[in-house]
């Protein structure tokens, strides 16, 4: 078969419509996991089940959303990114659809946490990472960036119809509305991605058919890949930096502001549908703070964003508890801008350091790099609504979440020290005899 040539004809190349349907993939099934901090307020309500309950429920999906990422990157290499794709989506149909039929809290543990879980991880951000990489030569972290913006808007800009379709018509309702929206992803993912350029007759966006050489293709042993990612990632100092620090960056999202803000502007007397309205303004600043973020990553150290990003976060943790109000005021729009841009800000970066560090690996190691994020983010849920029980208000959630921050940043740092000294050895491999003994790695 002839090589696959670079198109001139296309007005726009068919990278840019996989990315703009991947985009509308991740956008549907983050909506389902914005639905537990819209839904914890109604469903104490109605079923009187506690903060903690409720927050084991998010948890799991939070962890379980987080383990499968590797994997799942794995699987798209092994049988393709569409099946895995349209898996996931169908998946976090019947939990989004299977809830409404709920009773006790152990059936929010299997709906919310599992099925909810397992599809959402699926994809995650893996997915994207996938697509970026394959399908884009040039303009990898803008995609990066636009791609991690679908995953988290798509979470925040669900929030405000979710609680006003749960104030108005039920919790039920919106839980059916999320369903239906996973389910119309899978037909287009279906019919428009691809696994590889090639599929389509071009090479990936901006290569040069001079000299671009296909990537090798795996084929069996999706979990053996995936573990032997792991084993290899884990010897390296900077994997671990990596890992940690985005282990914070969940915790202080998805885990703490994603799930907990709802509940706790509530405690200060604030109407739900005005929290939720806020955090979709986060939704919004966070797609341009992200997209910036992928643009940044492309042309500076992507280290140093990371130390920007963390420490712009700390300071707006440390202030919330005296921000949140019964009304909104300026002080608390100001801190909604900036940690919406700075929301995911941290992915683009992130995922560019995996790549950079860890090679043709890069992807699956960024699956567990993203699966220490949801640990984070789980655990984060989970203590806060601990936190929240016990102590009767969420301060100390709030200011642990910008102790944590602080540690990010420090750690951000160690990456580079990291590659300085690999660096360093690979200058010392080339200088020094060839013994007949491999380096050290």
């Amino acid at each position: 078969m002839e090589p696959p040539q670079q198109t001139t004809r296309r007005r726009v190349h068919p990278a840019w419509w996989v990315a703009a349907v991947t985009f509308v993939a991740l956008l549907a099934a983050a909506g389902f996991r914005a639905a537990p901090g819209a839904l914890m307020v109604p469903l104490h309500e109605e079923f009187g089940w506690s903060t903690s309950v409720m927050s084991l429920a998010v948890s799991i999906n939070l962890l379980l959303y987080g383990l499968t990422a590797p994997f799942a990157a794995a699987l798209m290499d092994r049988f393709g990114i569409r099946q895995i794709v349209a898996t996931a989506l169908t998946l976090v149909a019947l939990g989004a659809g299977g809830s409404v039929l709920m009773t006790a809290s152990w059936q929010l543990l299997v709906f919310w946490g599992v099925l909810i879980g397992l599809g959402t991880g699926s994809m995650a951000l893996v997915f994207a990472a996938t697509i970026a990489n394959r399908w884009f030569v040039r303009r990898n972290g803008l995609v990066m960036g636009v791609l991690t913006a679908g995953a988290a808007t798509g979470q925040l800009i669900f929030l405000p119809p979710v609680a006003a379709l749960a104030e108005s018509g039920g919790w039920r309702q919106a839980s059916l509305v999320i369903a239906a929206a996973a389910l119309i992803a899978v037909p287009i993912v279906w019919f428009v991605v691809r696994d590889y350029p090639e599929e389509r007759g071009v090479l990936p966006y901006g290569a040069d058919p001079e000299t671009y050489t296909s990537p090798a293709r795996t084929a069996g042993g999706a979990a053996r890949r995936a573990i032997e990612g792991l084993t290899f990632a884990a010897k390296h100092k900077a994997f671990w930096a990596l890992a940690i620090a985005f282990a914070i960056c969940g915790a202080t999202t998805n885990g703490l502001i994603g799930i907990h803000f709802i509940p706790s502007a509530h405690d200060h007397g604030m109407p739900t549908t005005t929290a939720a309205g806020l955090l979709a303004v986060v939704g919004i600043f966070d797609i341009a703070g992200t997209i910036a973020s992928g643009w940044l990553t492309d042309k500076f150290d992507p280290r140093k964003l990371l130390v920007a990003y963390y420490a712009f976060r700390g300071a707006g943790l440390l202030l919330l508890p005296w921000l949140l109000a019964d009304t909104v005021h300026p002080s608390m729009i100001l801190f909604i801008v900036i940690y919406g841009l700075d929301w995911v800000a941290t992915v683009p970066p992130t995922a560019a350091l995996c790549r950079e560090i860890f090679g043709d690996r890069g992807t699956i190691v960024f699956g567990w790099v993203f699966a220490s994020h949801q640990i984070g983010a789980a655990l984060a849920a989970l203590g806060a609504g601990v936190i929240r029980d016990n102590f009767g208000t969420y301060t100390y959630a709030w200011w642990g979440g910008a102790a944590l921050c602080v540690i990010a940043a420090v750690l951000s740092i160690t990456i580079r020290r990291e590659l300085v000294s690999q660096k360093v050895r690979r200058r010392a491999v080339v200088t020094e005899p060839d013994d007949g003994v491999p380096p050290t790695m």
